[in-house]
Formats: structure tokens, sequence, C-alpha cells
């Protein structure tokens, strides 16, 4: 595989954050409103589906495959908001991830959603900045960090490992930071559909207002322009200079442990990398009560699997659950 040129976001070179220093309980849970960097950190965690799975679902093929995710995100958030009136704001969370046949890190990417829902009956206090809707009478505010070099949607090839030895030592990269932005969801499942990928979502978990405060906080930093996108940061993330798309959903400042081989945790990328952030999440924070219900990394995960017609013969498909699409 050459590695010199990345298609996509997802080589995470080495482990998992560059994250801000705060205190407790802040400190405890920043790792998940920037929940994919910490996903390199083991060798191996195999999510993937078994040999045995069910038909692949093409009741909603006809449908794209970002009105199926969005469908799926309000109708499971309104499940748990029930019917009975909501007399205080909710907030959820949304991880996701895409790869590709081969699960190459140039064709992986994670990302995550944070929602609120407003109370009912209530003015809403929006926050400046962020996407508003309403969905069966109930106002919500969203955004999504998915960072990427800004032009990513137009010019796609990007520099990861440019150099002989430089996937192993980052003072051999050539390849240098560039301008980032965090796109929307619907930008990001454009770049999935035109690559005709598999898209994992988890959830939606609910969470404490803490955890979505950080999630903002964290989108502010991204969007005042001071840090810049580079696939391959071991150089340049402790001193917040650039980061990648792990990364960019981390803190800052307190750096996690390298983990795995060379640095970047064996095929941890993609469902895998996510699935990663999911198990340490929970084993970190959880108890401290930022996410308020309990995580099955394995079981939560539904796909979207690109299909070119339907009932379409040996499509990729690396889930236990999953729909069709094929725009």
């Amino acid at each position: 595989m050459n590695y010199s040129v990345n298609k996509h976001t997802g080589v995470p070179p080495s482990g998992s954050g560059v994250g801000r220093k705060v205190n407790s309980p802040e400190k405890r849970i920043v790792s998940w409103v920037a929940a994919c960097a910490l996903f390199v950190f083991c060798s191996s965690v195999p999510v993937q589906a078994g040999l045995l799975k069910p038909d692949l679902d093409y009741s909603n093929y006809q449908t794209p495959l970002r009105l199926q995710m969005v469908n799926r995100i309000k109708a499971k958030i309104a499940a748990r908001l029930g019917k009975g009136e909501n007399r205080r704001d909710r907030y959820f969370i949304i991880p996701f991830a895409y790869q590709n046949k081969g699960n190459s890190p140039n064709f992986s990417h994670s990302f995550i959603s944070v929602v609120r829902v407003f109370a009912d009956q209530k003015q809403p206090k929006y926050t400046p900045g962020l996407r508003r809707g309403n969905y069966r009478n109930r106002n919500f505010e969203a955004f999504t960090i998915s960072w990427l070099p800004h032009d990513f949607d137009e010019n796609p090839n990007l520099c990861v490992f440019d150099g002989a030895g430089s996937r192993v030592n980052p003072n051999l990269n050539k390849c240098r930071p560039v301008v980032g932005r965090s796109f929307t969801l619907p930008e990001t499942l454009k770049l999935a559909a035109n690559e005709k990928v598999a898209v994992g979502m988890w959830g939606p978990y609910e969470i404490r207002k803490q955890a979505f405060d950080l999630g903002v906080k964290r989108k502010r930093l991204l969007d005042g322009g001071s840090i810049r996108y580079i696939a391959d940061d071991r150089l340049y993330r402790k001193n917040r200079v650039a980061i990648n798309c792990f990364h960019a959903m981390a803190g800052l400042e307190e750096l996690y442990p390298n983990g795995g081989f060379l640095g970047t945790g064996w095929r941890m990328w993609g469902i895998d990398g996510t699935a990663r952030v999911l198990i340490e999440y929970t084993k970190a924070v959880r108890n401290q009560g930022a996410i308020l219900e309990p995580v099955d990394y394995k079981k939560d995960l539904y796909g979207f699997v690109y299909a070119p017609a339907v009932n379409s013969q040996g499509v990729y498909n690396p889930f236990r659950n999953a729909s069709a699409y094929h725009d």
C-alpha cells in the first residue's frame, strides 16, 4: 500500500490525545466529547461482524445515506424522550466511523455528533453557531466534529507519509500542516457516499450537560483557526500546532499513551478505532457519570452499506445489522 498520499483522514499515527488541561470533573470527561482519539490504545480490538450475518436490509435503499442516518438518529432520540412532557434539556452523542473493504487507513474516518433537545413548553436558549431544528414539535440544536483539511471535499489527496522511514520516524516525514475545518454531518456523509464506504454509528447515548459544553468548547477552538490539520501529528499536537481528525476530538495538552505497532495501534482505525474509543470511555469515564447509560460497543453498532443494486451479491458488509444505500 502506498502511504504517501491519503484520500481520507484516518491515519492516526500515534497515541490518542492532544488534550487540553481541565479541572475535575471536566478532565475526566473531555476525552469523550473528544471521543475518537483514544482508538489507538490497543493492538487489536476486532469488532467486525462475524461470519453469520442477517440479510442486508434494502427497505430504505432509495433513501440517500444522509437521510437514512438522520432519520435513525431522530427516531432513536424521540423514543428515548418518550411521549410525555420533557421538562428539562437533554443531551446526546452519536459516534461514527467509516472504512472501505480493505479497512485501509487512507479510506477511514471517525467523527461525532452532539445534540441538545430543549425542554418542552419553554423558550429555548440557543447556542450561537449551532444548527437549529425542530422534530415532532421539539426544538433541538446540534453540531458535528469532523476534522479535515479545509478543502478536502474538492481536493481529497492528502499527504500522510512522505519520505523513507517516515511512518516509523516522524522527523523523516516531509508532509506539512494545512488549514483545517470541521465538516458538518451532511458534508461528511457526502464524502462517505462518494467513496462508497461502509458507515457505522453507535447510540445515540445520553450524556450530561458538562459533556455537551466541552464539545461546544472544542468546536469553538477548531473554528477559531489557531490549530491546523495534519494526518501524522506526532510532531505537532503537543504544541497545539496541528492535529488529525481523531485528536481534534480529544484533549489538547494532556497526552494519552502511544500504543500498538509503530505507535499507531494495529488496524486501529475506522470501525475498530471508534469502538476502541467506546471501550476506553466506558472504563475511564462512565463511572463519573458523563454518559448516562450503558454502552455495548459491539451490539450498539449499526451500519450502512453501499450496494450497486437491490439484492446485490458480494457487497462489503462488516456489520451484524445494516441497511443498504446507493446514494
